[in-house]
């Protein structure tokens, strides 16, 4: 398995360790999912997130192909902007969902998944018809996401940069914690606010120590996978691989909103999306909570009250923060309006829930 800078630190603190995108990485630390989950929601929470894929696309060229291979209009980025956008594959689907970093004016960092890195590479030097200059970076960029409420206050500590002036999707670059060229940048994963901090590896165990002992009166901790999926969840945001595949349709994902047909766009698939929206989609993904106790999980059935199967659950967990099930899945358009009633096939039993528009946590 491949490890990230902070392997060592996390196995160190007894960090519940399993194989991810095929890197080593944390699940929980001694704490719990639940604990480390409220730690994020209500003060501060640091998450390695160095196994994720960073690609450099430079060059005069370098926005032409964004537009090529991505679904959103690059073009409407400033340096310093960033953009949630997919790469459309050739059927309709999605080879990935990633940002667009606009670092300089003809230079630009995609941040892609883990599990994706070496298929996403291979498309992007495949659809590379403008002759971009491409880099894969992944292996020499770490981050760490620094998530909560709290975050801002800890991290002002260690940088002159004022983060105050970080709107969300935007970033900049300058000094933290005593290195230089540290980007920090504020999308977030979680709802809970905070930073993504990306750095060279050999900077990795430095800025982590950094962070801890400035957090240290706001109670900050480490925190795993398991509760940045709990928390991601809560939100309605989509995880590659669950909610959104090669397979499925970004129109049907509700990512219509990052789907730009605007010209000097040639996407793949573009025409096949363009018909889709304009003949309507047929199933939607669509977040519900549940009314019966239990704990929805992926590839479950969702049924109407008759029992007719009507799609089926892609994400599901027990709710840290409401104390009750919660899950996103797909479902026949007829079935997906705002407080429809649904219901979770469960080992033969049918499990009321209702359709619900996210965030599921308050914010």
């Amino acid at each position: 398995m491949k490890t990230t800078p902070f392997t060592a630190i996390h196995q160190a603190l007894g960090a519940k360790m399993h194989e991810f995108a095929g890197y080593n990485m944390p699940i929980e630390y001694s704490t719990g999912i639940i604990d480390e989950h409220m730690t994020v929601v209500q003060g501060v929470g640091v998450f390695d997130v160095s196994h994720m894929g960073e690609f450099w696309v430079k060059g005069p060229n370098a926005l032409q192909f964004i537009q090529d291979i991505t679904s959103n209009d690059a073009s409407k980025l400033k340096v310093g902007d960033i953009q949630y956008t997919y790469f459309p594959n050739d059927k309709g689907g999605i080879v990935d969902d990633l940002l667009v970093y606009h670092y300089e004016p003809e230079k630009y960092m995609l941040v892609v998944n883990a599990a994706n890195i070496d298929k996403d590479w291979e498309w992007c030097n495949k659809n590379n018809r403008v002759g971009a200059e491409l880099e894969n970076s992944s292996d020499n960029i770490g981050q760490l996401a620094v998530q909560g409420p709290k975050a801002i206050e800890v991290l002002q500590r260690l940088t002159d940069v004022n983060l105050s002036e970080i709107p969300y999707y935007t970033f900049k670059v300058g000094r933290f914690a005593g290195c230089d060229h540290v980007i920090i940048s504020n999308t977030g994963y979680t709802g809970a606010g905070g930073f993504e901090i990306y750095f060279y590896p050999e900077d990795g165990e430095k800025i982590w120590n950094a962070i801890f002992e400035a957090g240290a009166p706001e109670g900050i901790k480490p925190v795993g996978l398991g509760a940045r999926d709990t928390l991601r969840l809560e939100m309605g945001f989509c995880l590659y691989g669950n909610d959104i595949t090669d397979e499925t349709s970004p129109l049907e994902a509700g990512l219509g909103w990052i789907t730009k047909f605007v010209d000097g766009k040639d996407f793949p698939s573009r025409a096949a999306l363009e018909a889709q929206k304009a003949a309507g989609i047929e199933r939607k993904l669509v977040a519900f909570k549940l009314k019966d106790k239990g704990i929805p999980r992926s590839h479950y059935e969702i049924a109407d009250e008759a029992g007719n199967v009507i799609g089926v659950v892609t994400s599901g967990t027990m709710s840290p923060t409401l104390k009750q099930g919660i899950g996103m899945g797909y479902v026949t358009k007829a079935h997906s309006a705002i407080g429809t009633p649904i219901y979770i096939v469960v080992r033969g039993r049918k499990l009321e829930a209702e359709i619900v528009k996210p965030p599921m946590r308050a914010l």
